[in-house]
């Protein structure tokens, strides 16, 4: 797609430019890090000019933000449950399924990693990962237990702290580890199921009201 040619259909055309820049962008840093991409590259696999990307950016860095930004909101779900009915096992299932099949993806991965290397912008990055990743799954399952609490299904009376709690039983999961060297394994259905299952079946048990919840599983290694 050329400059020209943004904007035909859809979006305007300095919104089509601006996310085709930013999708180019996106690719080039993933690819090759902050510091060996430079908006030369960006240009040209975006086929566009060079002055086009000023007329949207600052500069490399604030291209780099709206790109890391974009991608983190591509790769982590926006709705980790969507029409999931049953019980609080089920939809906590349901929650804690979809966040770390997320978490083990490659693409997820990437994005940590490209963090954790990129020692310039590290804390800048770090807080717009937590602020696309984290912060947007905590509050989605902060939700999810406020209202299980208000049905009296669960004993949430701190649902941020409890929320946070629940996300952190799924990456803290070995099967993160476990990824960098023998992806198979980690992504087993099998191995993710009974992890899942028993990190729920803890949670339920430290917040379970007095409703008959079966007490958790133990833990497989």
């Amino acid at each position: 797609m050329t400059e020209n040619s943004q904007g035909r259909r859809g979006r305007p055309a300095n919104e089509a430019l601006g996310q085709t820049i930013v999708d180019a962008a996106g690719e080039l840093f993933a690819e090759l890090g902050f510091q060996a991409t430079t908006l030369d590259m960006v240009a040209q696999r975006a086929k566009i000019s060079k002055l086009s990307i000023y007329r949207h950016f600052e500069n490399k860095e604030a291209l780099f933000s709206a790109a890391f930004a974009a991608r983190c909101h591509q790769l982590i779900p926006q709705a980790l449950f969507e029409d999931v009915d049953g019980s609080a096992e089920d939809q906590l299932m349901a929650v804690g399924s979809s966040l770390l099949r997320t978490l083990l993806r490659p693409g997820v991965r990437s994005v940590e990693a490209m963090v954790m290397t990129d020692s310039t912008n590290q804390q800048a990055l770090s807080k717009l990962h937590y602020e696309a990743g984290p912060a947007h799954v905590i509050a989605q399952i902060e939700a999810l237990l406020r209202q299980l609490h208000a049905k009296a299904v669960l004993n949430v009376p701190d649902p941020l702290r409890s929320a946070r709690l629940f996300a952190a039983l799924f990456k803290g999961c070995d099967l993160l580890i476990i990824a960098r060297f023998d992806e198979a394994r980690a992504e087993n259905d099998s191995e993710i199921e009974s992890y899942c299952r028993s990190a729920v079946d803890m949670f339920i048990a430290a917040h379970g009201a007095e409703s008959g919840l079966r007490p958790p599983a133990p833990l497989a290694f």
